[in-house]
């Protein structure tokens, strides 16, 4: 039985495999926490554009795995009762298994999200997309970790009534789904970038196979955290 749902998010100094965490916000019936940390590594430009984290502002800031928070959240995270819920939760887990903290029981509300959407209908999966096009109402600023994680809370409560709705399935059962749909790479529909951008990818495994055969070597090239629901995608078309 879960005792413990806990919403989190991690900003970060970049997004490659090398990157590391300098914000980390989670919020379960509990508490509400919200703190930035010195990474090891300095914050990209690129990523201080988008959640405008400078390196000033973490100068004087404890490593995270030296932080007094540490213990609390590495015993919380790693809990049997405690279910971990993020948004394309395979990114921020990956950044927390660098500081040793590795959850038992994940829900990634991005693979839930497309898994119900079998006719690929939503445009885009990324969260604040996702908060609009619902029509969540919340006072929540976008791309900080606590803003975002408020945004989750709210995306979370909804796709778990939608699963319970679709199955017929208890809480219990349904948080159980969610996690079997979390820990498994999804087919993404739509391309969303590119010369292709908006087009359906089944489609350009027929009209342009040899574009998805270099987006795949580049994909599996640039070894990026995250790109795996990518790299399945792309190889289970490109193998049709």
């Amino acid at each position: 039985m879960y005792m413990n749902i806990i919403f989190f998010d991690t900003e970060t100094t970049g997004n490659e495999s090398h990157d590391r965490l300098c914000q980390i916000a989670y919020k379960n019936n509990s508490e509400t926490v919200s703190e930035l940390f010195l990474p090891p590594i300095p914050i990209s430009i690129e990523s201080m554009a988008v959640h405008h984290i400078t390196q000033k502002m973490v100068t004087d800031k404890p490593l995270f795995i030296e932080s007094p928070l540490y213990t609390n959240i590495k015993e919380t995270f790693e809990s049997d009762t405690s279910i971990l819920v993020a948004h394309n939760a395979q990114f921020d887990i990956a950044m927390i298994a660098k500081e040793d903290i590795h959850p038992k029981h994940v829900i990634c509300t991005l693979r839930v999200a497309r898994h119900l959407d079998t006719e690929g209908i939503i445009p885009s999966y990324r969260l604040q997309y996702l908060r609009y096009y619902l029509g969540i109402e919340i006072e929540a600023i976008a791309h900080d970790a606590l803003g975002d994680v408020l945004v989750l809370e709210q995306l979370f409560s909804r796709l778990l009534k939608k699963v319970q709705e679709k199955y017929s399935y208890t809480e219990e059962q349904a948080l159980e789904f969610m996690q079997e749909v979390s820990s498994q790479p999804s087919l993404l529909h739509t391309m969303p970038f590119g010369k292709h951008k908006d087009k359906k990818i089944k489609d350009l495994a027929i009209e342009d196979p040899g574009y998805l055969t270099w987006l795949l070597n580049q994909k599996k090239e640039q070894s990026v955290d995250g790109d795996e629901d990518w790299i399945y995608t792309l190889e289970y078309y490109t193998k049709k």
